[in-house]
């Protein structure tokens, strides 16, 4: 019985050592079908960029399941604040849309819908400056339809639109529209949808569903994983933070 040449147990032994000392890192596996979104989530204090991953395969009673990819916080100072600049609020936005290009396969990029949302601070902005809010929302139109995604639009969301998007995302979250049985199948969550309460700076806002019959004209009517959902926001002045920090300065003061 021949023996190995010392050099080579030695060799081997070297490289077993290099395999186990040297980190290892998951590849991960993009499964066919995948395709991507992109919001812009233009809120009171920064802007995010959020994407969206989900399979033509995985559907909830025709919905489509997505689970968020990625997200990039946009560095500057929100929206609103460039009122003395607003062609700079575009060049904003390209450190994250060159990312997100790094993100998503490029044969992706022209299949990827990207939608840009205002929310508190623009909305605010709206009705005592009309002017610059349509000027700010005309640079980002141009810088995002400059980029290579598909450009669906960009605009100020209303007051129960926001928070009936809220709502959906803490449903989501909880997984009652929807869940995954032992054998990672969807079934049916079969539990009731809760509510939201969501507290700004100057009032709090409370979202929950409502009957059809008892569906006021302000609601939003929702159709998600096979059922209807109206949506009711009921609006709370005076109970933000903000009063709720001067009712606390007051009450230590006294």
């Amino acid at each position: 019985r021949e023996l190995l040449p010392p050099w080579l147990v030695i060799a081997a032994g070297l490289t077993g050592i290099v395999l186990l000392c040297v980190s290892t890192k998951d590849v991960p596996i993009t499964p066919p079908g995948t395709k991507y979104g992109i919001v812009l989530d233009v809120g009171p204090s920064r802007t995010i960029l959020f994407i969206y991953q989900w399979t033509t395969t995985t559907n909830a009673n025709k919905t489509r399941v997505i689970r968020e990819f990625s997200s990039c916080a946009v560095q500057g100072p929100q929206v609103s604040n460039y009122s003395d600049s607003p062609q700079k609020v575009g060049k904003s936005l390209e450190p994250c849309l060159n990312w997100a290009q790094r993100e998503i396969p490029a044969e992706q990029h022209s299949q990827t819908p990207l939608y840009l949302g205002a929310t508190t601070s623009m909305r605010q902005l709206s009705p005592t400056h009309p002017t610059l809010s349509d000027d700010l929302l005309a640079a980002l139109t141009v810088a995002l339809k400059s980029s290579p995604f598909g450009f669906q639009g960009a605009r100020i969301l209303s007051s129960p639109e926001e928070e009936a998007f809220n709502w959906v995302a803490v449903n989501y979250v909880l997984q009652n529209f929807f869940k995954y049985n032992w054998q990672g199948q969807l079934v049916p969550s079969r539990k009731g949808m809760v509510g939201v309460l969501s507290v700004g700076g100057t009032s709090a806002q409370l979202t929950s569903e409502v009957e059809e019959n008892q569906a006021p004209k302000e609601g939003v009517r929702l159709q998600l994983y096979g059922h209807t959902h109206n949506v009711y926001t009921r609006h709370c002045p005076c109970h933000g933070t903000d009063q709720l920090r001067s009712r606390l300065l007051s009450t230590l003061i006294r």
